[in-house]
């Protein structure tokens, strides 16, 4: 009899000890009752009371991890395969008949296990059975964004922006690589000594590093980029103060224009986001192909084909990079590109494209600052093509006519700090024009970020380009609040180095 006839049987409830039989397989010895706690004194010591509250704690803990390790090997010895085919999330079948099982050996097992404890242990026995063990929690959390696995006792995670350290522990390194196992097993990846690094994908979608000993030299370490089912749309951007109503109006004007828009930021400061944002500004006759490393895009268009890498196969062959993707992507009639990231040489293939009647493409790079993201362009293209450094910057002048730049602030808030006008080459260098800056304004009571994108009173050289395309802004979208009559003539403030 399954596990889920045996709870139905029941109706529901775990049997108490004198009630219903035991289990099949009672292979669980009792665990000795905790050590009494010392007498105290007339005069009490409070350290010494704290010290040993501290000792008998982390007593227990231990002894509910070898506990739930115990039971967790005798369900898995009980259960095959066909018993947990089926929904298995938080309030399934599956997972309560589960979470029963674990609490019935929990009652055999260790009698002084209180109730609040046992359905604790139930309920993180279920998770190792059927789903990632203490990632389970983390990965059910819709305020978590990221987790970080540093050592089996040092589980990170994200929220609001804010990196904190969590609760929940790996028993050792082996636990942390069973369930590793667990995620790589079903994808056919590998992951050993002669293949100590790799990246895949949970069946949510989100995106997950993991990299081991020799390299980690302090233990595993597990990095998961959690997939948000629920997207950020140009309104919460305006309500989370990324951009500002007028930015917007601005952007939407040069994705219609099909300007090619180049997105840089340094890891975690929302360029996916702002590229999915940036998608819905594309006309919906048009049809778009987007190569990344790996898919993460979530762009909300009829004609849409995504295309993903594909990593070696055990043997070390089949691998697909992102610059045959692009080449092939070309044959497929899109009216833009869209590339996740630019990490190589497909930079010089995504810039031949926005020469040859793809414009309007759009990709990210990691950078830190408008210029370095020119400079890192710069370098992919070289990477791919022995031109020289001439050559190289023309075509990156005349290909790129936008780049935006996002950035994490002190208080974990993402905005857009620059959103610079690529103007061309003046000699040698490439000219950028800031139209837009964001203008920091100190701290509020509770530490967050004060300041607005703020226009600088420079207008683009594309003007006349929008308004081929019916693309009229006032001409108040360029003037600095409270400041000038008029826009300050194309040109006047220009970066160059």
């Amino acid at each position: 009899m399954s596990i889920l006839d045996q709870v139905k049987r029941r109706g529901g409830e775990p049997s108490r000890p004198g009630g219903a039989p035991a289990p099949a397989k009672p292979s669980i010895e009792p665990t000795p009752a905790p050590p009494p706690a010392p007498p105290i004194s007339e005069t009490p010591d409070s350290t010494a009371a704290a010290s040993w509250s501290a000792r008998l704690q982390a007593e227990r803990s231990e002894a509910h991890a070898e506990l739930k390790a115990r039971i967790h090997e005798a369900l898995i010895e009980e259960l095959d395969a066909e018993q947990l085919t089926g929904q298995t999330g938080p309030n399934s079948q599956i997972r309560r008949a589960v979470e029963l099982a674990a609490e019935e050996r929990l009652i055999l097992a260790d009698a002084h296990v209180s109730r609040h404890d046992r359905q604790r242990l139930g309920s993180e026995i279920a998770d190792e059975v059927l789903g990632f063990g203490p990632l389970e929690p983390l990965l059910r959390d819709t305020t978590v964004t990221e987790i970080m696995v540093n050592g089996h006792n040092r589980v990170f995670c994200e929220r609001a922006g804010s990196v904190q350290l969590t609760d929940y522990r790996f028993r050792n390194d082996e636990h942390i690589l069973h369930v590793v196992d667990k995620i790589l097993r079903p994808l056919g990846r590998r992951l050993d000594e002669s293949s100590p690094m790799v990246d895949a994908r949970l069946p949510d979608g989100s995106r997950v590093n993991v990299i081991i000993p020799p390299l980690a030299v302090q233990g595993p370490s597990v990095t998961i980029r959690k997939f948000s089912r629920d997207l950020l749309e140009t309104n919460d951007l305006i309500r989370l103060g990324t951009l500002t109503r007028q930015t917007v109006d601005f952007l939407a004007a040069c994705v219609r224009t099909r300007l090619n828009i180049l997105v840089a930021g340094g890891t975690g400061t929302g360029k996916t986001t702002l590229l999915n944002v940036l998608s819905d500004f594309i006309p919906a006759r048009e049809r778009l192909v987007s190569i990344e490393d790996p898919a993460e895009l979530q762009i909300k268009h009829i004609d849409w084909v995504s295309l993903e890498t594909r990593p070696p196969n055990l043997e070390g062959r089949g691998a697909i990079t992102q610059r045959e993707l692009v080449r092939n992507a070309l044959r497929m009639r899109p009216d833009r590109i869209i590339v996740g990231e630019c990490r190589g040489g497909e930079a010089f293939d995504m810039l031949q494209a926005m020469h040859t009647g793809h414009d309007g493409s759009l990709t990210t790079v990691h950078a830190n600052t408008p210029r370095d993201a020119l400079a890192r362009v710069e370098n992919m293209v070289m990477m791919a093509v022995d031109m020289p450094m001439q050559a190289v910057r023309e075509q990156v002048a005349s290909g790129i006519n936008l780049l935006i730049q996002i950035a994490r602030q002190q208080d974990g808030s993402r905005r857009v700090t620059h959103i610079s006008d690529v103007v061309g080459m003046q000699g040698t260098i490439i000219t950028l024009q800031d139209l837009f800056v964001f203008q920091h304004q100190g701290f509020g009571p509770d530490g967050s970020v004060q300041g607005a994108l703020q226009a600088t009173g420079l207008r683009p050289h594309f003007m006349d380009r929008l308004a081929q395309y019916g693309e009229h802004l006032p001409i108040e979208t360029f003037l600095p609040q409270g400041g000038e009559n008029e826009a300050a003539p194309v040109g006047a403030r220009k970066s160059a180095s």
